[in-house]
């Protein structure tokens, strides 16, 4: 279907009927029903100038004449689709996270995110982030549960010297952030795992190479997440993505995808819906593509907070969604197809050492809640090429995977993650705890995560030596769960609250035994129940206890939280 921008409206004959009925309600800024007179500065900007245009001024301008030079709407709107984003100014406490305007709340540096398709790299590639960190980010770097790696500290003059050193290696910072499509998630053991049901990596490389930077995407109504795996364990979280296609089998055609839509979290959590189709390998670009216009052209821009597909999708359901995409998009009729297999495993993030469909080995292990520097990531990039691999990849749980490794490699590599703190046998909790950027340098933040993260790892290890059973533990700094605190086992939320003595600290609220793909759910919250920051290991620890008191045998974390009595969880 042919690009549609506000200036340059093309609706399909399906939006032209509805347009004439548009007026028996409010509009919601769908373009396919005539909304095209931007309802917000949000959307005003981007009709204003395209977001992938900044790139320009960032070189030829503000690169030049330094932070202070910088239009607003590009640095707290356009730059974003360049993967830049201003960080927090040290020193703002989390009480006044809502309360100062935007310019009292940026620093003069930038997050950079650097955008990893299937969260695939090389060695080169993982050795020319760790050079940019070290020489440009104050030797910062963390693995996000999106497969990116972001970097902090990052001056706007930097800028284009960092895109042509990462940009010569292959990677790139196009669309990392914004109103367009975001990162592609992808299985990190595609194209080798021996249990795979299909390699999910051409479908995204071709959404990549035909759409990426393309400006036929580059203004949608929010930010669009995509998930692809032919994994039987189901290792991209689909059901919070915006699109997902998860590996099946149809009895007649093989090997394909199931497509899921609507799935997010933040502050209003919807799972993604099946829309009952199966898809081959060579049409999933064109799916995407599909759906992508679905929601470019009928998305809802008046609002932001409704500005994403999730909601859409819970006005229109499944059958309209297909309907639509099927008649308006595609022009045809997509095949009804299976649901997915129940997924088997307990964990799903390829931690451990693996056998490879050729023989080989790969070994997953685990950073501490994603936080790295520029210094080890070019260490692990040495590391795997000392030991006969040039690819890496990393998950969407903050945890990074050695590929391509002879049995013979297998121990010494081992034994070298090992001497740098990366785990190939690390405790549930070091596994399972994941914690987002936080009040460090995240201007939306309220509270710490990282590093309260990592200290309760320590105290949980130290606490728990024998627990051995599958958990999540997810800290997010704010409401809009970007660490999956619906999802996880034990989620928590960032906000302020009371101490014993009436004094306002840092906490969190818990959400208890949320899950993905095995009986995939939101977690429970019960009322009341917040801990501050110093009682959080004293409370996760007693929980865990009650846990394994009262759990029936093989019953999950989230199984018995579902059940248990209030007073057992607090």
């Amino acid at each position: 279907m042919a690009a549609d921008t506000p200036d340059n409206p093309q609706p399909s004959a399906g939006a032209a009927t509805t347009r004439r009925k548009a007026g028996r309600h409010r509009g919601e800024g769908q373009w396919a029903v005539g909304h095209f007179t931007p309802l917000n500065g949000n959307e005003q900007f981007k009709k204003d100038d395209d977001g992938l245009n900044v790139r320009t001024r960032i070189e030829t301008i503000y690169s030049k004449a330094g932070f202070d030079s910088i239009d607003p709407n590009d640095l707290r709107g356009r730059m974003r689709w360049w993967g830049l984003y201003t960080q927090r100014k040290p020193g703002i406490d989390g009480g006044k996270t809502a309360i100062l305007e935007p310019e009292e709340l940026d620093d003069k540096y930038f997050m950079l995110r650097v955008r990893i398709d299937g969260g695939r790299l090389t060695v080169p590639q993982l050795r020319a982030i760790g050079e940019v960190s070290e020489q440009y980010a104050r030797g910062t770097a963390d693995i996000t549960d999106r497969q990116n790696i972001q970097l902090h500290w990052i001056r706007i003059e930097d800028v284009p010297a960092i895109w042509e050193k990462l940009e010569s290696v292959g990677l790139s910072t196009t669309e990392a952030c914004g109103d367009c499509p975001r990162v592609i998630i992808g299985s990190p053991v595609a194209g080798i795992a021996a249990d795979e049901i299909i390699d999910g990596t051409p479908a995204v490389d071709e959404i990549h190479d035909r759409y990426i930077g393309s400006k036929e995407f580059s203004n949608l109504p929010r930010k669009f997440k995509t998930a692809i795996s032919g994994s039987p364990v189901q290792d991209v979280v689909h059901e919070i993505n915006d699109v997902a296609f998860v590996g099946v089998v149809h009895p007649e055609h093989g090997p394909g995808f199931d497509v899921w839509v609507g799935g997010g979290l933040s502050t209003n959590p919807k799972l993604a819906q099946r829309l009952g189709t199966w898809v081959p390998l060579d049409e999933v670009a064109d799916v995407w593509a599909g759906v992508v216009g679905i929601f470019r052209d009928y998305g809802y821009r008046r609002l932001r907070t409704r500005a994403r597909l999730k909601f859409l999708m819970a006005d229109w359901g499944p059958e309209k969604f297909r309907q639509v995409l099927e008649d308006e998009y595609l022009e045809r009729k997509l095949i009804d197809g299976p649901a997915p297999e129940e997924p088997a495993q307990k964990w799903r993030d390829h931690i451990g050492v693996h056998r490879q469909q050729d023989g080989r080995y790969y070994v997953g292990f685990a950073p501490r809640v994603g936080r790295v520097d520029g210094a080890t990531l070019t260490k692990i990039a040495e590391l795997a090429a000392a030991h006969g691999s040039d690819r890496l990849r990393t998950t969407v749980e903050q945890k990074m995977i050695i590929l391509d490794v002879t049995e013979d490699q297998v121990e010494p590599l081992v034994a070298g993650l090992e001497a740098l703190d990366f785990q190939v046998k690390p405790s549930p909790f070091r596994r399972g705890t994941m914690a987002c950027t936080g009040i460090e340098f995240c201007k939306l933040a309220i509270v710490e995560t990282k590093g309260r993260g990592s200290s309760l790892i320590d105290e949980l290890e130290r606490r728990l030596p024998e627990f051995d059973e599958p958990l999540t533990i997810n800290l997010n700094g704010c409401p809009n769960a970007c660490a999956r605190i619906q999802v996880a086992d034990i989620g928590l939320k960032g906000q302020l609250v009371l101490d014993d003595n009436g004094n306002q600290v840092e906490g969190y609220q818990v959400h208890l035994g949320g899950a993905l793909g095995l009986e995939a759910g939101f977690g429970r919250k019960v009322r009341g129940l917040k801990v501050t920051a110093t009682e959080l290991p004293d409370y996760v620890e007693r929980v865990l206890r009650n846990f394994q008191e009262q759990r029936t045998d093989g019953e999950r974390f989230a199984q018995w939280a579902a059940r248990a009595e209030e007073g057992a969880l607090k």
